[in-house]
């Protein structure tokens, strides 16, 4: 599991789709990597810790406490990453980090990353994209979640 190719993982990533082979290089440059074994815990509901993640290997469950029992809500697919918000505004986690599998996980810590700004400005602006584009698509998930509850309740919009 150690045998990854970080430049590679990120271009794959949801963080490196406009980024080109000597942005993935510079910016693998400032990631870390953590293993993280089955059923183990990389960040609980509540911390503080601002790492953004990326699932280069494994499964990691997204998970938030409902009705006083933790809840799998979502399940990260290798390229995704998860830690948006924390990581831009700094605020406590929404959501726990947990391992299904075995997974391997790059880490990005914002004050690594806000030193690109200086030498990698480009870098920095098609990243900060890249996460407002996937902070995008999840509200318009939910939104989309939401409207289809809504409908099922209300019994419009549909045969239900």
């Amino acid at each position: 599991m150690n045998d990854l190719n970080i430049p590679e993982a990120l271009a794959q990533s949801t963080l490196g789709i406009e980024l080109s082979g000597d942005e993935c290089a510079a910016l693998a440059a400032t990631v870390g990597m953590e293993q993280v074994a089955a059923g183990e815990t990389l960040v609980h509901e509540g911390e503080d810790r601002r790492t953004l993640f990326v699932l280069a290997q494994g499964k990691l469950n997204v998970c938030m406490h409902v009705n006083d029992q933790e809840e799998v809500v979502y399940q990260m697919r290798a390229g995704e990453c998860a830690g948006t918000r924390a990581f831009v505004d700094g605020s406590p986690r929404k959501a726990a980090l947990r391992a299904e599998a075995d997974s391997l996980v790059l880490t990005l810590e914002p004050d690594a990353f806000e030193a690109l700004v200086e030498t990698q400005p480009r870098l920095v602006y098609k990243v900060m994209r890249a996460i407002f584009r996937n902070t995008h698509s999840h509200l318009m998930r939910v939104n989309l979640e939401s409207t289809e509850m809504r409908n099922y309740v209300m019994k419009t919009g549909g045969r239900y």
